[in-house]
């Protein structure tokens, strides 16, 4: 299957995360898995591609015209196949439509724009594929409480929790992919 990992483009955040995802992404690998991503080399997009490469698996990096040209990130020279797209729309699109599951590691922005796309999309019935939310070192706890809260204020439907699952560390992500 193809893995997408979203995740944080920052090589400022703590080695407990780069870790995990570097790990996490060997064991999809030896599981014959590919990674689709964001095609950076830094952060959790490169800790993936990394654990991915490792293992043998292929990497297909997807990525708007506008990184490259402006150098807004420093890109994975590893990938097997680079997809450039004109936008940041299009990237998300691109990545949507070549993956098979989610995986969502902790990030910032563009990640949580990446998460909430995919979980509006399940909602809508317009999106099938698995999403999980890798929850490292507690990341994600309070973005549950804060969807508990629009849950129980009527903002979001109920049925909107059953569109992913919340795993806390890595052995349980690949279990739940080898049960799929």
């Amino acid at each position: 299957m193809n893995i997408c990992v979203f995740g944080s483009a920052s090589d400022e955040i703590g080695k407990i995360y780069i870790e995990a995802v570097e790990k996490l992404g060997e064991g999809l690998a030896v599981r014959g898995h590919d990674l689709v991503f964001g095609a950076g080399e830094c952060g959790l997009m490169g800790a993936a591609a990394r654990g991915f490469k490792r293992k043998g698996a292929r990497l297909i990096g997807v990525v708007p015209e506008y990184f490259k040209e402006n150098l807004i990130e420093t890109l994975c020279l590893d990938c097997d196949e680079l997809i450039y797209t004109k936008t940041m729309a299009q990237r998300k699109q691109t990545m949507i439509n070549r993956s098979d599951v989610f995986v969502v590691t902790p990030g910032g922005m563009g990640t949580f724009d990446e998460l909430f796309e995919i979980i509006t999309l399940k909602q809508l019935d317009m999106l099938f594929k698995p999403i999980i939310l890798y929850n490292i070192n507690g990341y994600y706890d309070d973005m549950k409480k804060m969807i508990d809260t629009a849950i129980s204020q009527k903002f979001i439907k109920e049925r909107a929790r059953n569109k992913y699952v919340c795993i806390d560390d890595g052995n349980g992500v690949l279990n739940y992919i080898d049960k799929l």
